[in-house]
């Protein structure tokens, strides 16, 4: 019964994300949402570690996300002057996120596209 339950929470959540946008593709450019600025700001020690250097502003302004075996969220993160960086961040079923990929030297007008 235990077992049941656990798929069939699983499976709700997995519908409710279908819901939202077609699996797999990746959504439209949107607002950061709080969701996005959670999980922005639980990867900027990561980030910060992978390349090396501290950011004295870490402002998510755009991002589009993808239905996965959870989901991707590419996020267009500002970091000062005229310099933003994109991220791909992985949030699984049960909301744990983890960093996927940066790519530095992106512009305000830069394009978010899958990485």
């Amino acid at each position: 019964m235990k077992t049941f339950l656990c798929l069939l929470t699983v499976l709700s959540a997995c519908v409710t994300l279908v819901s939202m946008q077609m699996v797999g593709g990746t959504s439209d450019l949107k607002a950061p949402d709080e969701t996005v600025m959670q999980v922005t700001a639980s990867v900027r020690p990561t980030v910060e570690e992978r390349l090396g250097k501290r950011f004295s502003i870490f402002q998510p302004v755009a991002y589009k996300s993808q239905v996965v075996a959870g989901r991707n969220f590419f996020v267009k993160v500002h970091v000062g002057n005229d310099e933003y960086i994109h991220l791909r961040i992985y949030q699984n079923i049960q909301q744990q996120t983890q960093l996927s990929n940066v790519q530095t030297g992106h512009s305000r007008e830069s394009n978010i596209e899958y990485f």
